[in-house]
């Protein structure tokens, strides 16, 4: 469950709908709510990815297939389709309701496509091959317990051309430094990681506490070989994720 100082902060956050600012046309909606967790606000981290993807060093997402885990509001996924790409929004059960309304709220500026699916960590992923272009997480490191899940849907839904996009913010309260430590010293296991330099986030839409990671398949791990990590890590510039 989430702390008192998280419910306490949904709860101020969930009074008003949040409005992203795009580059061009009119501003993203999302409905929050007050009740239902840690999922049911726009938080930070989601806005910088969201944003992010807007800009110069963003990946080509037009016709691409995109997955966002642990989507919440929707907010990445629903500002990638606006980018063209065919997404799929995907968290527990009881978010779904507020995928579909704020799916709906935003479908005049969808270029792509997007839907909601239910996807619980963990668990079988058979529906959502083959493996997509591109996987979206905003703040999904919260607890220990979901850790193992999430790593296995990773390796369950990654093939070796998809590229991962991890944005999380550093928090420094309680058990979340080694929570964090723990998530990216088994993610090591499998994927190759690299920090997105903060001068390639928005201008705007930027912090010091806030990262963008690019990670991708360890090409070893389908291979059981070794192989050179220069074959593995993406290079951002104009073009984006190659």
């Amino acid at each position: 469950p989430a702390s008192s100082a998280e419910d306490a902060e949904c709860a101020a956050m969930a009074g008003f709908v949040r409005q992203l600012e795009r580059r061009r046309g009119p501003a993203l909606r999302l409905e929050q709510r007050a009740a239902g967790g840690v999922g049911c606000v726009v938080w930070d981290a989601a806005l910088v990815l969201a944003k992010f993807l807007e800009g110069g060093a963003a990946p080509r997402l037009a016709r691409r297939a995109v997955l966002e885990l642990g989507a919440g509001t929707g907010a990445v996924g629903i500002m990638a389709a606006t980018l063209g790409a065919n997404v799929t929004v995907t968290d527990l059960e009881e978010l779904q309701e507020l995928l579909e309304v704020n799916i709906e709220n935003n479908k005049h500026l969808v270029t792509g496509s997007v839907r909601a699916k239910v996807l619980k960590w963990g668990e079988d992923v058979t529906e959502f091959q083959p493996p997509p272009d591109y996987i979206l997480m905003a703040d999904c490191i919260y607890y220990e317990e979901s850790l193992e899940p999430l790593l296995k849907t990773l390796k369950d839904l990654t093939g070796p051309d998809t590229c991962v996009l991890c944005c999380y913010e550093q928090r420094t309260m309680g058990k979340n430094p080694e929570i964090e430590r723990k998530y990216f010293e088994l993610l090591q296991r499998d994927f190759e990681l690299e920090k997105i330099p903060l001068d390639k986030h928005d201008e705007e839409y930027r912090s010091e506490d806030i990262h963008i990671m690019n990670i991708h398949r360890n090409v070893s791990s389908w291979t059981g070989g070794f192989s050179s990590s220069k074959s593995l890590l993406f290079a951002w510039d104009s073009k984006g994720c190659r």
